[in-house]
């Protein structure tokens, strides 16, 4: 019998409302207008599955997140993460996953590596001796441990980035959300992160990841499958063995023509 997917997303629409200037909120107070920023977007992630989406700026990839993660409600259709409707069932389903939103800024600068995990750790009721034992696990896995007592401050990008994943993983979730985790790294520090996010947590710990980018060289190298979203839909989808067959040109020419179709250029 086939395992249940991991994350399920089916008929999903988020609408934004349009910022207006004041005077305009004046002369037409009861306007309305939205942006629609999922447009009925299905979707499937099996478990213990690298699943890169791949989309332009404005695509829709973090509203999937956020809504997956709990941050946003969905304004139609449905999501499931772990089994657990996101809108239905928030706490279940929020204890089902970890997110990594990228340029994370709620990190206390003032404080260490490890008192910032301390801080987010209490939140998810890890206290006493098995919250620091948890702490000082995902420190070691997040290469952190020697720079664990320093200021966050002092911490480059790539530590950061880091120590956003541990903080991700403070509740051992089966499901990692992250959003552009190599941007603005270094091509070292781009490869670390990488590796830590397909080697150590999809392919030993078993974690599903859905992993937002745009570089579509990561997608081709990291996932197991792939989707092209495109004006709040998916565009394209399937294993990265199918879709990444001939390298990374080959990629780009299918995402090319996908994102082409969905804006109707030719």
């Amino acid at each position: 019998m086939s395992q249940a997917p991991a994350v399920l997303v089916q008929g999903l629409v988020k609408r934004y409302p349009v910022f207006r200037g004041f005077r305009e909120l004046i002369r037409h107070p009861f306007d309305r207008r939205t942006v629609t920023a999922l447009d009925g977007l299905d979707l499937e992630i099996g478990p213990g599955r690298v699943f890169c989406l791949l989309g332009p700026n404005g695509a829709g990839k973090t509203t999937l997140i956020k809504i997956l993660a709990g941050l946003v409600l969905p304004d139609g259709g449905r999501a499931l993460a772990g089994g657990r409707d996101v809108a239905r069932e928030p706490g279940p389903a929020r204890s089902a996953v970890g997110c990594a939103i990228g340029d994370e800024r709620s990190f206390y600068w003032r404080l260490t590596g490890r008192q910032n995990l301390e801080f987010f750790g209490a939140l998810y009721g890890l206290r006493g001796p098995a919250g620091r034992r948890r702490i000082d696990e995902l420190l070691r896995l997040a290469g952190l441990d020697e720079a664990a007592d320093l200021r966050f401050s002092g911490y480059s990008t790539g530590m950061r980035q880091m120590l956003s994943l541990a903080r991700a993983l403070l509740a051992d979730a089966a499901i990692l959300l992250v959003d552009e985790p190599t941007r603005s790294l270094d091509p070292q520090a781009a490869d670390r992160t990488r590796e830590f996010l397909r080697d150590e947590l999809a392919g030993r710990r078993g974690k599903t990841v859905l992993w937002a980018t745009h570089d579509l060289g990561e997608a081709a190298d990291c996932a197991d499958d792939i989707a092209v979203i495109s004006r709040g839909r998916i565009r394209l989808g399937g294993p990265a063995a199918s879709l990444a067959a001939g390298g990374r040109e080959a990629l780009r020419r299918a995402y090319e023509k996908a994102v082409g179709e969905a804006e109707g250029r030719p």
